[in-house]
């Protein structure tokens, strides 16, 4: 697993604290399998599996944000059901709140438009993947790992 954050500076918000990054993260299971997505070699922690989602945009509710990431990186259309889990996790310039809900695919097709690849994975194969650190402390409150 990856150690240490991003080397990226996101800042710090107006009490100098560093900012805080609302992240929505769609948990899609088919057949006992769920679906990961790999970050491309050019993103902030290139490389590393994570759950499909990405950054909730100032003024968007978190469906939207999903709806508008699963479509823009896979070419998916969703429907978002209930959260199902919340972790914050500290990287070295910001923090990153990340809410991952139950979705389902309402269509079939995926094409791996801005990621580098995407995989369906059985739970008990996670560790042959390395994920980001948020999305694998989110794994492992999920699973019940510690």
């Amino acid at each position: 697993m990856a150690t240490g954050g991003p080397r990226v500076f996101a800042g710090t918000g107006q009490d100098g604290l560093p900012k805080t990054i609302r992240v929505v993260a769609a948990v899609l299971e088919r057949d006992g399998k769920y679906l990961i997505t790999q970050r491309r070699s050019t993103a902030v922690l290139p490389h590393m599996w994570e759950f499909p989602g990405g950054r909730v945009e100032e003024g968007e509710t978190d469906q939207g944000a999903l709806e508008r990431e699963l479509r823009h990186r896979l070419g998916a259309s969703i429907a978002v059901g209930k959260l199902i889990s919340f972790v914050s996790h500290p990287y070295e310039h910001y923090v990153v709140d990340l809410f991952l809900y139950e979705c389902t695919l309402t269509s079939e097709a995926l094409d791996a438009l801005a990621v580098n690849a995407f995989k369906w994975v059985a739970s008990g194969d996670f560790d042959q993947y390395p994920f980001t650190p948020a999305d694998e402390a989110s794994m492992n409150k999920l699973l019940g790992v510690s």
